[in-house]
């Protein structure tokens, strides 16, 4: 079992470099309804995904679903991401879930297939190698709050709403929320959020534990995004080889026993051993300075 998970918890020995990006900025990406965009400067490190389908409020569609897929693919290998933020370019929503009209065109097997994709990509997202933060500054309902529960960290505005609604339409969470939101919340609570389709502002999410931080909204509708982004800027300066890790021991962790969970962190420790950022870590403290950390 132990070497098992060994491997199943080894780093790429190799690293792919991403190619071309494309950025709200650039042309080539302003028709897209998912964009890349790498920070610079002294955010280099940071990787926004803008999902900027404004006319369907950012809804799951077949080709949003497939955007995202492609670029979670893409940036998984890329050695210069260190965190991920999911922000909208949509003022007012981040993600209001399913596209319904879309999935009215649907037969009942192609329903299926394409919920079993939502939750591929869902899995995806959880599985990101390094930290995940989801920028809720509006309306995150249904598959739009199971994308964000999928992301390590939520920062919310304050007057953001946000459920898993689906029981109002017929439905029931399809895409990891019956089992991503009771390991959140607990048990108790999940169900009765799920049972009653309740609507939750930022400031009640927090309050629950749902978000990590709820912030006031400002006149241009990116609150939660500005606390995202100095949130990343907090996680930027660590060991990414480390992080990466700690990830893992609490993922893979959280899922079994405590003596299973402490032979996973066992390996996860056992792998950091050897880098160089740890040898720099142990110098940088011994000479009383900051430590330079090159993911190594």
């Amino acid at each position: 079992m132990l070497r098992a998970l060994t491997c199943a918890l080894r780093l790429p020995r190799s690293w792919r470099p991403l190619g071309a990006r494309g950025c709200a900025s650039e042309p080539a990406a302003a028709g897209r309804e998912i964009q890349v965009c790498p920070l610079e400067g002294p955010d280099q490190g940071i990787t926004e995904i803008l999902m900027n389908r404004p006319r369907a409020r950012n809804a799951l569609g077949h080709v949003f679903v497939s955007e995202l897929l492609e670029a979670l693919a893409q940036l998984r290998e890329d050695r210069q991401v260190r965190v991920l933020i999911f922000r909208s370019g949509v003022k007012g929503v981040f993600c209001a879930g399913a596209d319904l009209k879309e999935r009215e065109q649907m037969s009942n097997a192609e329903v299926g297939v394409f919920v079993q994709r939502l939750r591929g990509l869902m899995n995806e997202i959880a599985a990101f190698p390094a930290p995940t933060i989801a920028a809720m500054d509006g309306f995150a309902l249904g598959g739009g709050l199971e994308l964000a529960l999928a992301c390590d960290l939520r920062v919310a505005a304050s007057s953001a709403v946000m459920g898993l609604i689906e029981t109002t339409r017929g439905l029931l969470p399809g895409a990891g929320g019956t089992q991503r939101l009771p390991r959140c919340l607990g048990v108790a609570l999940a169900k009765e959020l799920i049972f009653t389709g309740r609507r939750l502002s930022g400031t009640q999410a927090q309050a629950l534990g749902l978000v990590n931080h709820a912030v006031a909204q400002n006149e241009e509708g990116n609150a939660a995004y500005h606390r995202a982004r100095a949130l990343a800027q907090e996680i930027l300066p660590q060991a990414p080889i480390a992080v990466r890790l700690g990830k893992v021991a609490i993922d893979r962790g959280m899922e079994v026993d405590i003596a299973s969970g402490m032979a996973i962190e066992g390996i996860c420790y056992a792998q950091n051993i050897p880098t160089r950022d740890r040898l720099e870590g142990m110098a940088a403290f011994r000479e009383k300075r900051p430590p330079r950390f090159v993911g190594e």
